[in-house]
């Protein structure tokens, strides 16, 4: 393993699209709790898109403080209350995902859920991130 984290990728699977199978790392692990799509002062975007794109530079927000960035998130776990809406955005969402986290895709999950604690919020993220030593 280098210095950076590395993509898995089992042979003769066919490639995902937009994440990784799995990603592999040494270092001091970081654990970022779910972020959803508001500001400093708990104000909303609008919008699905726009709360993903602030829930993703929440977490790289959070992630400075460990001096880490994009290219060390070794996984994402996306929770979203609405798949049709998620699906029906998917190129918008592309292009907002890319302008934040660059082309850096971890492992990923998305998983459909009921709500989410604040009322007002349609996604919610959590990282865990490796910095390598």
């Amino acid at each position: 393993m280098s210095g950076k984290l590395d993509i898995l990728q089992p042979p003769g699977w066919p490639a995902p699209r937009g994440y990784s199978n799995g990603v592999a790392g040494r270092g001091r692990v970081v654990l970022v709790g779910g972020q959803i799509g508001w500001d400093e002062s708990g104000r909303f975007a609008e919008g699905f898109v726009a709360q993903t794109e602030r829930a993703l530079r929440n977490i790289l927000a959070v992630l400075a403080e460990a001096g880490a960035g994009p290219e060390h998130i070794g996984r994402l776990t996306w929770y979203v209350t609405s798949m049709d809406e998620y699906r029906a955005c998917l190129p918008e969402l592309g292009r907002a995902y890319r302008s934040v986290m660059g082309r850096n895709f971890p492992a990923m999950a998305l998983v459909g859920v009921v709500a989410l604690a604040e009322p007002e919020a349609r996604v919610e993220i959590e990282a865990t991130a490796i910095v390598p030593d």
